[in-house]
């Protein structure tokens, strides 16, 4: 029973320990939007690398390959503007400053309720 007397003696330590973010979550619109660029962007990648290597064969499908890998880069592009736009909209409307006097904050003053 000494194994037991020295396990209760020592204080208690958890195994998963919390440390503070170095940057604040992203907002779930822009971190949805973020999540589907990547996506996209990874498929990308990968019919470009598909349509390399048919080329590389000399395959028929090189034609329709190189056709999707343009459509994906089109796609690509546009999912990453997604991310910059969803951005800006979600810092426009929810006010976020760096000044006191600034609109946004009246603009959040006003669309409080008004209790009599």
């Amino acid at each position: 029973m000494d194994l037991d007397r020295d396990i209760s003696s020592h204080a208690y330590r958890s195994l998963w320990v919390e440390e503070p973010a170095r940057r604040p979550r992203m907002p779930d619109p822009v971190r949805s939007s973020a999540v589907r660029a990547v996506l996209i962007v990874a498929v990308t990648l990968i019919v470009t690398m598909v349509t390399i290597l048919f080329a590389l064969v000399g395959s028929w499908l090189a034609l329709p390959a190189v056709l999707c890998a343009v459509a994906s880069t089109v796609a690509a592009t546009w999912a990453v503007l997604d991310v910059w736009v969803a951005r800006q909209v979600w810092l426009q409307r929810h006010g976020v400053v760096s000044v006191p006097s600034s609109s946004a904050r009246a603009m959040r003053r006003a669309r409080r309720p008004r209790f009599p």
